[in-house]
């Protein structure tokens, strides 16, 4: 979330910078800065109350020992009262402090200065595009046709065993899928990301503390018996490891990867778009996490995107690269890209990676601190991706890469899979 002190020595950017988004935070600013005062005003009182407690229990001491018990005793019924009002104070500042916190969680990430105004994804800004699209032979399928030809993804009876938008890989499907996640982990791991293996469940600490509470809170599959969230991106727990932490600055910059399967309600989704692997309720990830200097985040950012872009390349698959518009960057971040590779059988392009620095918004609710060169205790800045997510990367290859003998495994793939052909 966004720290108060920074609210109020940039009110006005604030306010511009998050219509950018479409938000109006005239309003809820103007409150934040309302209850802060309040909340200072409470702890000043408080603050001037157990002074006066401390004072007095000090000279009731004093007094005792020079033999003015009587004295002594009639002070304190004060301390008594003392006491009273500075528990009084004490549940009031808690109430306000957790007022205003509550307020601070409604507001999304300000967006970086280059972000675009927009209202949705038409609003995008393409910056790049790679990669030749490929001439099919007459009577190309999409891959939810090529998944049934060749038996390797049973849509139906993941819909039996479950409901829509849970598939069942089979075959060489299966192989193709963990090749895929082998493979992924293999290139952040060379570039110099640890890898983890981490919780599917996380509690709502968690989730509050990368900014999918309160705001996603709609999308998230939640188990209300233990108060458990199945998680919809490894960014979740993998963020989480360093919640509460004080870092060194000698130890940043941090990488770390996971793979795991996600989970997501997509409510709302309907249509030709949500076919096959284009929208899935389960899935699988691998996500990158950086922890960062402030100063070096966006030079990270860049880092990670020519991270995402080498395994494009090496899988010879079309993409393009989009800045998000501030209508269509997700709400702890200050700036989103999104990878998209072509489906040629679908003439559509699908999203399989973003990229997101979060400057602090994450790290303040996080409580994710480094020491400094000073000595001092310095919000860290933190950034994920997707390196890659499966479903799409999977629909990509399986359609751009059919022929009229089968579907040619990229060749980065084949000592994953150990095989060239799925026929």
């Amino acid at each position: 979330m966004l720290q108060v002190p920074f609210i109020r020595e940039n009110k006005d950017l604030v306010i511009t910078r998050l219509a950018k988004r479409n938000f109006d935070a005239t309003q809820i600013i103007e409150e934040v800065i309302t209850f802060d005062e309040e909340r200072k005003q409470i702890q000043t009182e408080l603050d001037n109350t157990l002074a006066a407690s401390n004072t007095i229990s000090k000279e009731i001491g004093a007094l005792y020992k020079s033999g003015q018990a009587e004295k002594a005793n009639g002070l304190k019924a004060k301390i008594s009262e003392l006491k009273e009002a500075s528990k009084a104070l004490s549940d009031n500042l808690n109430a306000k402090t957790e007022a205003l916190t509550n307020l601070l969680y409604k507001i999304p990430n300000v967006p970086h200065e280059s972000v675009p105004q927009g209202n949705s994804e038409e609003d995008n800004e393409e910056i790049f595009k790679e990669g030749e699209i490929p001439t099919l032979y007459d009577g190309a399928m999409p891959h939810w046709e090529l998944a049934k030809k060749y038996d390797i993804i049973d849509f139906e009876l993941g819909n039996k065993i479950t409901g829509a938008g849970f598939p069942v890989y089979k075959g060489k499907g299966a192989r193709l899928q963990r090749a895929l996640i082998a493979y992924f982990l293999d290139k952040n791991t060379d570039a110099g990301y640890t890898e983890y293996q981490l919780p599917l469940l996380v509690n709502e600490a968690s989730c509050y503390g990368t900014g999918q509470l309160p705001d996603k809170e709609g999308q998230m599959y939640h188990d209300s018996r233990d108060d458990l969230y199945l998680i919809p991106t490894a960014e979740v727990p993998g963020t989480n490891i360093f919640r509460d932490v004080i870092l060194n600055e000698s130890e940043l910059p941090i990488g770390i990867t996971g793979y795991t399967p996600c989970f997501r309600r997509e409510a709302g989704s309907y249509g030709a778009h949500v076919r096959g692997l284009n929208r899935l309720h389960q899935f699988d990830k691998v996500e990158i996490i950086r922890v960062e200097h402030p100063d070096n985040s966006y030079n990270a950012f860049n880092g990670m995107i020519e991270h995402v872009q080498g395994i494009l390349r090496e899988l010879n698959l079309p993409y393009r690269i989009l800045r998000l518009c501030g209508g269509d960057t997700g709400f702890p971040s200050a700036m989103t890209y999104d990878f998209e590779v072509f489906s040629t059988a679908q003439d559509r392009w699908l999203e399989i990676s973003s990229v997101s620095n979060f400057e602090n918004y994450q790290a303040n609710r996080l409580k994710l601190r480094f020491k400094n060169s000073e000595g001092k205790n310095e919000l860290a800045h933190t950034l994920n991706g997707s390196s890659l997510a499966l479903p799409r990367v999977l629909a990509g290859i399986l359609e751009n890469y059919q022929t009229e003998d089968g579907i040619v495994i990229p060749e980065a793939l084949v000592p994953y899979t150990g095989f060239k052909i799925i026929n």
